[in-house]
C-alpha cells in the first residue's frame, strides 16, 4: 500500500524554481501542503536598485541601460539582456516560493546544477533523512538534426535528465521515499525530429520508473510522458510547428490536474502518457511484407493460466488477433486499429507437445494512404520438414481518424417466455456457495483474467444479453498480450455470449472458427460496466454463427459480425479440466 502524501511530506523538486515544474510544485502544495525543496541552476539574487519599479521586460531594459550609462559603461545588448534575465529569473523564483507558501506549504530554494553530484549532495544534506518524494523536472534542450549535434550537446541534455536523477537518488534515503515522479516526454516514447538526445534521455527515465516501481512497491513511482505544454520550453517557433502538425498544447490547469491524478489514482502504472501523441503518421508502402517472429511460453504469458482447456493452456483466439493488430499499429505509427475482416482459425495454438519453437507473423500491406492502411496477416509455424503450418489469418484495417461511436439503439424486445437473470459468477468454475446446484455443465472454463460476465440479463432462442465488467488485468500478467488499443481480455468476455447461448440451448459449448468482421469505435475499458448483445444469425447442433454488439448503454464501442464457433458435446469434459496438467509449469 502506497503511503499517503500529506502535510508531513518533504518534496525535492529539481527544476522547481521556474517554468512548468514550478507551477506543478505549487499544485502539489495546494493538494498536499508539505515542505518543498526546489533545486535550480539560477541564482536567487537580491533585486538590484535599478530594477525597482520596472514591471515588464521593456521597462527593465530601459532602466538597465540607464544604470550602465550612469556607471560610465557602454550598454551592450548582451549585457543588458543578461542583467534583465537575472532579474526576471529571480522574480519568478520568489513568486514560486510565495505561491507555495500561500497554498499552505513551506518552500526553500537552492541553486544547484543536478549534473554536479557533490553540489546536489551538499544542498540536500540538511534534508536527507526526511525526504519522502522526488519530483525530477529539470531538463535542457539542444534541438538540431543528429548530424549537427555535438558530444557536448548530448552530455548536457542527457546529463540533466539521467545523471541528474541518479545524483538526486544518491543524495536521499531511498527507503523512505513515498513517491517518485519523473517529468519525461512523449519524445522518449515516439521520438521527435531534432531531439535524439532528449528522446533517449527520457526513454531511460521511463525504464527507470519501471525498475524503481518494482524495487519499491510501497512507493508511487510514475514517469509522466508529457506532450508539449502551453509554456515552459515550448518556444513560439516550436508552438507554430506543433500547430502545423495538429498537435495541441497542454493547458497549465489540465497538466497540473493530470499530475495530481497520477499520484492520487489507486493503480497508476509506472509510465503514463499526458497530452497529445507526437506521432508523425507513417504508413508503410503497399506491397511491402514483414515477417515478425515470436517465441510463445507459459512463463512469458501469466494470463494463460486462466485459459486452460483439457489440462493445457490454449492461446485465446482474441490474443492471436491482438498480435496481428498490435504489429500492424507498430508498423504504421499514427494509425489506429478500426476493423478486422475474415479472421480465421486454421490450427489453434496449444501449449503441449505440439507447441512450436517459433511462430511467425507475416504482414503484407495491401493498401496504404494518408487516411488508412490495410494489411493481410497470417500466423504460421514450421513443421519439422520445413512445411509451413498456418494457425490464424485475417485482414486488418487501420485509420488515421476513427469514426464517431454510433449511438446505441436498443433492439426490440424479443418475444418468448420470461427469463430469470443468471449470475455470471455461477457460469464459471468455483462460482461460490451462493450458486444453486445444477446438473447442467458449466458453459465457461475461464479464470480471473477473462472472468467478466456479471449477469445474463436476457435469453431467447435468437438472442442473449450480458452485463459485463472485468477488473483490470495487471500489466505484468498480460505478458505478450500487452494492450495497445485493442483489449483482448474484455473482447473475450463479450464473445463468451456465444458459449453461454450454446450451453443454454444445446447443453454444450464450442470453440472459435471464424469472425467475418469486427469494428472498434472506442477501446474497451477495464472495470467499467458494459453490455454485450448477441443475436443469432444461424444455429445448428454443431455450429453457431452470431453477431455481437458491445455498448455502454449510450454508444456502441464494438460491433462483431459473423462470429462462428463449432459446437461439440465432448467439450463439456474438456472444459472441466481447466487447470494445467501437472507436468506443465510457468517457471
Amino acid at each position: 500500500m502506497t503511503a499517503p502524501l500529506n502535510d508531513t511530506s518533504l518534496f525535492v523538486v529539481s527544476g522547481g524554481g521556474k517554468g512548468i515544474t514550478a507551477r506543478c510544485a505549487v499544485a502539489l502544495a495546494e493538494r498536499y501542503h508539505g515542505h518543498f525543496v526546489l533545486l535550480g541552476r539560477s541564482q536567487l539574487q537580491p533585486e538590484p536598485a535599478w530594477a525597482q519599479g520596472a514591471t515588464d521586460e521593456a521597462a527593465l531594459k530601459r532602466q538597465a541601460m540607464a544604470a550602465l550609462l550612469a556607471e560610465g559603461q557602454k550598454p551592450r545588448p548582451a549585457d543588458v539582456n543578461r542583467a534583465v534575465r537575472q532579474v526576471l529569473s529571480a522574480r519568478e523564483i520568489r513568486r514560486t516560493l510565495a505561491d507555495i507558501s500561500a497554498a499552505g506549504g513551506q518552500a526553500d530554494y537552492a541553486s544547484v546544477d543536478v549534473r554536479d553530484a557533490e553540489a546536489v549532495r551538499d544542498a540536500l544534506a540538511p534534508y536527507r533523512d526526511r525526504v519522502t518524494a522526488l519530483v525530477h523536472g529539470a531538463g535542457l534542450l539542444a534541438d538540431k538534426l543528429i548530424a549537427r549535434k555535438s558530444a557536448d550537446d548530448f552530455e548536457k541534455v542527457y546529463g540533466v535528465k539521467v545523471d541528474g536523477f541518479r545524483h538526486l537518488l544518491d543524495a536521499v534515503d531511498e527507503s523512505r521515499l513515498q513517491a517518485v515522479v519523473f517529468f519525461a516526454s512523449v519524445a522518449g516514447f515516439y521520438g521527435n525530429v531534432g531531439q535524439a538526445d532528449y528522446a533517449l534521455a527520457n526513454s531511460v527515465l521511463d525504464r527507470t520508473a519501471h525498475l524503481l516501481a518494482h524495487r519499491h512497491p510501497q512507493a508511487r513511482v510514475v514517469a509522466v510522458d508529457w506532450g508539449p505544454w502551453d509554456g515552459g520550453m515550448v518556444t513560439p517557433t516550436l508552438k507554430k510547428m506543433l500547430a502545423s502538425r495538429g498537435v495541441p498544447l497542454i493547458p497549465l490547469h489540465e497538466g497540473t490536474a493530470a499530475l495530481i491524478a497520477a499520484l492520487d489514482a489507486p493503480q497508476t502504472p509506472p509510465q503514463v502518457l499526458a497530452g497529445a501523441e507526437m506521432v508523425t503518421p507513417l504508413a508503410p508502402p503497399a506491397g511491402q511484407t514483414y515477417h515478425l517472429h515470436r517465441r510463445l511460453t507459459l512463463a512469458a504469458n501469466p494470463y494463460l493460466r486462466d485459459h486452460v482447456i483439457g489440462g493445457h493452456a490454449v492461446l485465446p483466439t482474441v490474443c492471436a488477433a491482438q498480435w496481428m493488430i498490435n504489429a500492424a499499429e507498430q508498423l504504421a505509427p499514427g494509425y489506429k486499429f478500426f476493423r478486422i475482416d475474415d479472421y480465421r482459425v486454421f490450427k489453434g495454438i496449444v501449449f503441449d507437445e505440439t507447441l512450436a519453437e517459433r511462430y511467425t507473423l507475416d504482414l503484407t500491406v495491401d493498401e496504404s494512404s494518408e487516411e488508412s492502411c490495410r494489411m493481410t496477416a497470417q500466423v504460421r509455424s514450421d513443421l519439422p520438414n520445413g512445411t509451413p503450418r498456418y494457425h490464424y489469418g485475417a485482414k486488418v484495417t487501420l485509420l488515421r481518424a476513427l469514426p464517431d461511436a454510433p449511438p446505441f439503439a436498443a433492439p426490440r424486445s424479443p418475444e418468448g417466455a420470461e427469463f430469470t437473470p443468471l449470475a455470471g459468477a455461477c457460469l464459471y468454475p468455483h462460482g461460490g456457495d451462493s450458486c444453486p446446484p445444477t446438473d447442467r455443465p458449466l458453459p465457461l472454463f475461464h479464470g480471473p483474467a477473462f472472468r467478466g460476465v456479471e449477469e445474463v440479463l436476457a435469453f431467447t432462442p435468437r438472442a442473449l444479453k450480458l452485463r459485463c465488467r472485468l477488473p483490470e488485468v495487471p500489466r505484468a500478467a498480460q505478458g505478450q498480450a500487452a494492450i495497445q488499443t485493442f483489449n483482448p481480455f474484455i473482447t473475450d468476455v463479450t464473445l463468451q455470449s456465444l458459449l453461454i447461448w450454446a450451453n443454454l440451448t444445446y447443453g454444450y459449448g464450442g470453440l472459435p472458427l471464424r469472425i467475418a468482421g469486427a469494428e472498434q469505435y472506442r477501446p474497451l475499458p477495464f472495470d467499467q460496466e458494459l453490455f454485450a448483445e448477441m443475436a443469432v444469425v444461424s444455429a445448428a447442433p454443431q455450429r453457431l454463427v452470431a453477431d455481437v454488439t458491445v455498448h455502454d448503454g449510450r454508444v456502441v464501442l464494438t460491433r462483431i459480425y459473423g462470429a462462428e464457433i463449432t459446437l461439440s458435446q465432448r467439450l463439456n469434459e474438456l472444459f472441466t479440466r481447466h487447470h494445467l496438467a501437472e507436468e506443465q509449469s510457468y517457471d
